[in-house]
C-alpha cells in the first residue's frame, strides 16, 4: 500500500520537478514534499527563454509555472539556490551544496540536463553564452540589439529560435553548423533546406560544414570564432547550442542504473524502488517504438512527472502518450510528433513554398513521425495515427487535397 504520509524531496525544480510536486498534492499526498531548486526562482517554463524572453515579452512571474506563494499554500518547502551533491541510498539521504542532509521515503530526481561544451581555446572567454535558464537568458538578451552581431554555433531547433529572435532585436546574426545542412541530427533534408531559406530571407547568414577551433578576444571578452578553414567569424557575443548532456552523475555514483540517463521503467521508477527519475535525466521506455530513449521536451517531463506522481500515491498508471515537441521561429510554428525510428520512407504532404507543409516519416504503412509547418491538422491526425499505429494509403496522405479525416478514417 502506498504511504500518502511518506517524505517525498525532488532534486530539481525544473518543469518537471516543479509539475511532480504540484500533483503529488493534486492527487492526495499528505506528507511533505521538499522542492530543491538550483536556481534563485520557482519552476518555470522553459521553451519561452529563446522566444517571448529575448524579445522582452515574458519575465520570471509571466513564465512561473505557479505563484511562489503556491508552494507555502500547499505545504511543499521550496529551498532554492541548493544543488544536490551526494545521495545515500542507506539510510536515504540526500546531501546539499550548503551543507544540509534531507532524509527522504521517496526521491524524484528531476536534474535535467546542462549544455554541452566546447573544448576549445577561448571556451573561458566573457561573451560565451548558453541557454538553459532565465539567468542565460537575461545575459543573452542584454548581448544583443541593433548593431550587435552574434554568432550562433550549432544549427539545432535551439540555435535557430535564438537566430530568429536575434534578428527580431536588431542583431547581425551568422549560424555555425559542423554538419553540411541545419537540423542534421533531428529533421530530414526538406526541413532542413525550407529553414535555412526562411532564416536567410530574414536576414540571418550561415556557415556550413564549418567546424570551429577556438574563439579569440580582447580584455576577455570574445570577439570572433575561429573556424577550422583559418577565417575567423567576428562577433560581439556568441550562444553555444551544441547539444545537452543528462545531469545523471548524483544517481551513477549512488549505484543507480545509467545509460546516457538515468534508466527508469513507465511508472519513472529506477533501479532503487524508491527512487524516481523524471523529465531531461531519464532514459526511459518508449512502448510505441519498442525501446528506450532520452527524451528532452516538456511534454515528457509533464507525462514523467504523471507517472511518477501516479505511482506514488497508488494511482492507476497515466495512458501512455505520443512524445511530441514544437518550435517556434518568425510566424512559423513547427509540430512533430514521434521520432523517425526505423524509417524506410519520407513523404511530403503540401508545398514548402507556400508555408505550409508536413513530412511523414513511415515504416511500411505506419507512421512513425511527423514533422508539421503550420499545420495543426497533419500535426493533431498524424500524432493519433502515430499512436494508434493504424497503417495509412500513402496515396491519400501525400495528397493534400485529401483531408486528414478522411486519412484517418
Amino acid at each position: 500500500m502506498t504511504d500518502l504520509g511518506a517524505h517525498v524531496v525532488i532534486l530539481g525544480a525544473g518543469h518537471a520537478g516543479g509539475t511532480a510536486a504540484a500533483l503529488l498534492r493534486q492527487y492526495g499526498h499528505t506528507g511533505k514534499i521538499t522542492l530543491v531548486g538550483e536556481e534563485p526562482i520557482p519552476p518555470y517554463q522553459r521553451p519561452p527563454l529563446s522566444k517571448a524572453w529575448l524579445k522582452g515579452e515574458a519575465d520570471a512571474d509571466a513564465l512561473a509555472l505557479k505563484p511562489l506563494e503556491f508552494y507555502a499554500d500547499n505545504g511543499i518547502d521550496f529551498l532554492a539556490g541548493v544543488r544536490g551533491v551526494k545521495l545515500a541510498r542507506s539510510p536515504k539521504e540526500l546531501t546539499l551544496s550548503d551543507g544540509r542532509v534531507l532524509n527522504y521515503d521517496i526521491l524524484i530526481l528531476a536534474t535535467g540536463a546542462r549544455a554541452l561544451k566546447l573544448p576549445v581555446p577561448g571556451a573561458d572567454l566573457s561573451g560565451l553564452l548558453e541557454l538553459r535558464t532565465a539567468a542565460d537568458a537575461e545575459a543573452l538578451k542584454a548581448a544583443v540589439g541593433p548593431g550587435k552581431r552574434l554568432a550562433v554555433v550549432g544549427g539545432g531547433y535551439i540555435g535557430l529560435e535564438v537566430a530568429a529572435s536575434g534578428r527580431a532585436l536588431g542583431a547581425e546574426v551568422v549560424v555555425i553548423e559542423r554538419e553540411p545542412r541545419l537540423l542534421a541530427r533531428v529533421a530530414c533534408e526538406a526541413l532542413s533546406t525550407f529553414f535555412r531559406t526562411y532564416h536567410e530571407k530574414n536576414g540571418v547568414t550561415f556557415e556550413l560544414g564549418a567546424s570551429v577551433t577556438g574563439f579569440v578576444g580582447e580584455n576577455g571578452q570574445v570577439t570572433g570564432v575561429t573556424l577550422a578553414d583559418g577565417r575567423t567569424v567576428p562577433c560581439d557575443a556568441a550562444v553555444i547550442g551544441v547539444g545537452a548532456t543528462p545531469n545523471d552523475e548524483i544517481a551513477a555514483d549512488a549505484g543507480l542504473d545509467t545509460a546516457r540517463g538515468v534508466v527508469v521503467n513507465l511508472e519513472a521508477r529506477t533501479s532503487d524502488p524508491a527512487i524516481f527519475a523524471i523529465g531531461d535525466v531519464a532514459h526511459r521506455p518508449m512502448p510505441i517504438y519498442d525501446r528506450m530513449f532520452r527524451m528532452e521536451s516538456v511534454p515528457n517531463a509533464l507525462e514523467q512527472a504523471k507517472q511518477a506522481a501516479c505511482a506514488i500515491t497508488g494511482r492507476p498508471a497515466p495512458a501512455g502518450e505520443v512524445p511530441w515537441q514544437w518550435s517556434d521561429q518568425y510566424d512559423l510554428k513547427l509540430q512533430i510528433a514521434g521520432y523517425a525510428f526505423d524509417v524506410d520512407e519520407v513523404l511530403l504532404r503540401g508545398d514548402p513554398a507556400s508555408g505550409k507543409f508536413a513530412v511523414f516519416h513511415l515504416k511500411g504503412d505506419q507512421i512513425q513521425s511527423v514533422e508539421a509547418i503550420n499545420s495543426p491538422p497533419e500535426f493533431m491526425m498524424g500524432k493519433q495515427l502515430i499512436g494508434n499505429r493504424k497503417p495509412v494509403s500513402k496515396a491519400k496522405l501525400a495528397d493534400p487535397t485529401v483531408s486528414m479525416k478522411e486519412v484517418v478514417a
